[in-house]
């Protein structure tokens, strides 16, 4: 067990595991040369080359050490520039465990803390024993619920029984990425390369070369999304909500209680003709960091990628039991403003929770814990003023959710922004209290 002071590196491997790509690069350049026995000219540079990135990743990790100093994790690292970076355990969103595919085969793993306040951020240690992330992840997660370092035991208790909230199928999966913005691209690249391939045969060599990148990047985007969301299984315990998915590379993320910022569900409308929808949520801080892969880039984290609607509003029972059942919609002279959309704009509010709804062909509906606002708006634009409407701007931590009841009446609204606030006071010195 990591004791409290004591410090640690990471693991030998990880300069290896940390080139990833580049390092399965180098072997594949290199392989067909050492096998067929053949010395060309520029081998040399090659293994040199080698030699030098396998030196720099050496000194990395030769100068990267880390701590638990009493309520913060401490990062030290930086030959030239060194750097000393604390990460108070208080403010822990959620943890990750990160087994990329190069990982997985050296025995390692990366642990991934997911931080809020102002500056948000990430802490990594990259690369770690995989036996050592879980109990290191427990041991964070009970110093970051307020667990004193003598309160800890000396080995890791057994995991707590789990209840699954949902699981995604595989077949479902895929049909729901066929149908998607994504795998409609993909779809309409590859009719596009087919259909010039028997047009014209002889210029079919020019055309997949002109859009190769196109093919290969929308090819990536299709992969990537399939990898990240691959038999993701959603559940809770006691420390929070914990997401396991993964085909190449596994993930395992912890969401402490609590920390969940606002949710959103979407519903393209080939979805909707299936019953289909995909819930997110979103978290405090900024969620894209240096040296994090692309499963990391958005703001938000889905934890159902596709479900039937029954399934959403069990998971969503479970993540908002206070969240309102109905949404009313703005008065009918917000049709003069947007009559487009005036169908599908919905609000409505209980004395926890704010939901929105909007969007004609991709509908998206969104619940802002008002515990969780930071600031409310009342905004009303020089379209809204001649017919007596007003929006009402709910903000978070999380920066992927906007929470707007947009066009309704002026009066409503002005009692809104003045309400508003002190359900969330409110609701804050309930939390706290309890």
């Amino acid at each position: 067990m990591t004791a409290n002071g004591e410090w640690h590196r990471l693991h030998p491997l990880s300069p290896l595991v940390g080139g990833g790509r580049g390092t399965i690069a180098i072997a594949i350049v290199l392989a067909p040369s050492l096998v067929d026995g053949k010395r060309p000219g520029d081998l040399p540079w090659q293994l040199g080359a080698v030699a030098v990135l396998t030196a720099l990743g050496f000194v990395s990790w030769l100068v990267t050490r880390w701590r638990i100093d009493e309520d913060d994790l401490r990062i030290e690292t930086g030959v030239l520039r060194r750097q000393s970076l604390r990460y108070p355990l208080a403010q822990l969103q959620a943890v990750d465990i990160v087994r990329p595919g190069l990982a997985r085969l050296m025995g390692v793993a990366e642990l991934r803390l997911r931080m809020g306040g102002a500056s948000g951020g990430s802490a990594r240690l990259a690369y770690l024993r995989e036996l050592e992330v879980e109990p290191l992840r427990e041991r964070l997660l009970a110093l970051a619920a307020g667990a004193r370092h003598d309160e800890l035991p000396a080995e890791p208790e057994p995991a707590a029984e789990e209840r699954v909230l949902a699981t995604v199928s595989t077949g479902q999966l895929v049909a729901s990425i066929l149908i998607s913005d994504v795998g409609i691209l993909a779809e309409a690249v590859f009719a596009s390369s087919v259909l010039v391939a028997v047009v014209s045969p002889a210029a079919a060599a020019g055309a997949l070369s002109g859009g190769a990148a196109w093919i290969v990047s929308v090819g990536t985007l299709v992969w990537r999304r399939f990898n990240q969301e691959y038999r993701l299984t959603l559940a809770e315990d006691d420390a929070g909500l914990h997401l396991r998915s993964g085909l190449v590379a596994l993930t395992a993320e912890t969401i402490r209680p609590g920390r969940i910022q606002a949710v959103r569900m979407v519903e393209p409308l080939l979805w909707r003709r299936l019953g289909w929808c995909r819930l997110e949520v979103d978290l405090a801080g900024r969620q894209r960091r240096k040296g994090e892969g692309q499963a990391q880039r958005g703001q938000l984290r889905a934890v159902l990628p596709v479900g039937r609607r029954k399934v959403a509003d069990e998971v969503l029972d479970r993540l908002l039991p206070g969240r309102p059942a109905e949404l009313s919609r703005p008065p009918r002279r917000a049709r003069w403003k947007t009559p487009l959309r005036y169908r599908m704009l919905a609000a409505g509010r209980t004395r926890t929770c704010v939901a929105t709804r909007s969007g004609r062909l991709r509908r998206v509906t969104c619940w802002v814990p008002l515990e969780k606002a930071q600031s409310f708006r009342w905004v009303q634009g020089p379209l809204q003023r001649p017919l007596g409407l007003a929006t009402v701007h709910v903000d978070t931590a999380g920066r992927g959710v906007r929470a707007a009841l947009r066009d309704r009446d002026a009066a409503e609204a002005g009692a809104e922004i003045t309400e508003l606030p002190e359900l969330a006071r409110a609701e804050r010195r309930s939390r706290r209290s309890s």
